[in-house]
């Protein structure tokens, strides 16, 4: 994994920068390297405009005042607001290396773009009064803002808010990427992200954050078996199934069929196996079952779960499967399974599965994967993915136009084409995840479901 995919809690940066400082590097020269490519960006908004630099007094505010002195020397237009003294050595000699304009924190000050340096990602308690006062007052008085680290009042382990945080228009995460820049609520106020590298290495076991895949196309010689045949368990509400099956015709299989009853009005392409279900699931060619979209929830929808369950092929489980499942239906298991939750259905599993639901998502998705032996996605606006094995993967913030009935279906139809095609569940889930989202970045605004599902397609195309 390269380092710029690496995702470090606050306990693993310090750590990584500990072993670059043992190695040789000083801190004063760590804090230059952030502060002096922070400026870069910071530049390139402001160019000459001005820029005001709100200094903390650690060392997140040292690097504003390397960020300010870079500024100032390139011809900009800088002033820091510092409303503490620097308590660190190396914020102390960054802000005698500063030789800008240091305003008065009550002073009237109004600008083009505010930097925010208060504090970074140790942060763990509520800002002062005075703090968040000054904070916002800053914010509101500039047209543009960037935060530098995080926004000032995040827990960079939880994405939690400690205190009220206005919206940034960009966010430089410095030296590794934190757990906030991927979750809920926190990235939400971030605006675009962009990483900083000071040289930090790739830290054992550390989770990281979702990129574009590498999808093979299929060999000459391939098939329509070869390629995976996917197959799809119909219930109550069989357009759900329909939605699931399009996304996965877009996504990689070469053979989707729905088993069971056959939906009504089925589209030409798709076929319906319509064989009793444990027959047509024993087939030694499907490569994945899906089983949950509108699947139900009655004694039927319960058999049909436990059907699928029971065949040896590995299975995605989403939406009505996911409320009907329990530990003892996993218990003789030997083949993969994915389950794809929302957060009331990853809560209803936690509660199946006997785990703690108080945690951060990444660690309640991680703590349920290795009860459940699934591969779990958590998915929302910040879709975490776990494995069994420890592996976790943060999406970026989903589109947030993917709110709206049935996309839930598509991506579980994607993720089990991926896994139909004979990958490695987590490996699926990751790519379904990414393909999902990408497919939605290249629909218009308020689109449906099935527009979606026909995105999927030119996504696919886009990571070949």
């Amino acid at each position: 994994m390269p380092a710029s995919d690496q995702i470090l809690s606050v306990a693993q940066m310090r750590a990584a920068e500990d072993r670059l400082i043992a190695g040789g590097i000083s801190v004063e020269a760590l804090m230059d390297q952030a502060g002096q490519g922070a400026a870069d960006w910071v530049w390139r908004i402001a160019g000459t405009r001005r820029v005001t630099v709100l200094c903390g007094p650690g060392n997140n505010g040292g690097d504003g005042y390397v960020l300010a002195e870079a500024i100032r020397r390139r011809g900009g237009d800088v002033c820091i607001v510092a409303p503490y003294d620097a308590r660190t050595d190396t914020a102390r000699n960054a802000r005698q290396l500063y030789q800008g304009e240091i305003v008065d924190p009550e002073a009237d000050i109004s600008g083009e773009v505010f930097v925010d340096c208060l504090f970074g990602s140790g942060l763990t308690r509520p800002l002062s009064v005075q703090d968040q006062a000054l904070l916002l007052r800053l914010a509101e008085a500039h047209r543009l803002r960037v935060a530098v680290d995080l926004p000032s009042g995040i827990d960079a382990d939880t994405g939690a808010l400690l205190s009220p945080v206005p919206a940034f228009d960009l966010t430089l995460a410095l030296g590794a990427w934190k757990f906030a820049h991927f979750l809920m609520p926190s990235v939400a106020l971030m605006g675009s992200l962009r990483l900083v590298e000071i040289g930090i290495e790739p830290v054992a076991g550390a989770a990281r954050r979702l990129t574009a895949p590498r999808i093979i196309a299929p060999a000459g010689s391939a098939h329509k078996y070869t390629r995976g045949m996917l197959a799809i368990v119909g219930g109550e509400m069989p357009g759900a199934a329909v939605l699931a099956a399009t996304a996965a015709q877009g996504a990689g299989a070469g053979y989707v069929r729905i088993v069971g009853e056959r939906p009504d009005n089925l589209p030409i392409d798709l076929v319906a196996d319509e064989r009793a279900l444990s027959d047509a699931l024993d087939d030694r060619r499907t490569g994945a079952i899906l089983v949950g979209p509108g699947l139900g929830r009655d004694h039927a929808a319960a058999e049909r779960l436990a059907a699928a369950l029971h065949a040896p092929a590995p299975c995605v489980l989403d939406a009505d499967a996911l409320m009907l499942l329990d530990a003892s239906s996993m218990a003789d298991r030997t083949a993969s399974a994915i389950a794809t939750p929302h957060d009331g259905e990853l809560a209803a599993l936690e509660r199946a599965f006997a785990c703690d639901g108080s945690l951060p998502k990444p660690k309640r998705a991680m703590n349920l994967a290795a009860r459940s032996g699934m591969v779990i996605v958590a998915k929302g606006p910040d879709t975490v993915v776990a494995s069994p094995d420890g592996r976790v993967v943060l999406a970026d913030r989903g589109n947030s136009w993917l709110s709206t009935a049935g996309t839930g279906d598509v991506l579980s139809g994607t993720i089990a084409s991926r896994l139909a095609t004979g990958l490695e569940a987590f490996t699926a889930a990751c790519e379904g995840v990414w393909l999902h989202a990408h497919a939605a970045r290249r629909c218009p605004p308020a689109f449906t479901a099935a527009d979606l599902a026909k995105a999927v397609p030119q996504a696919l195309t886009d990571g070949l």
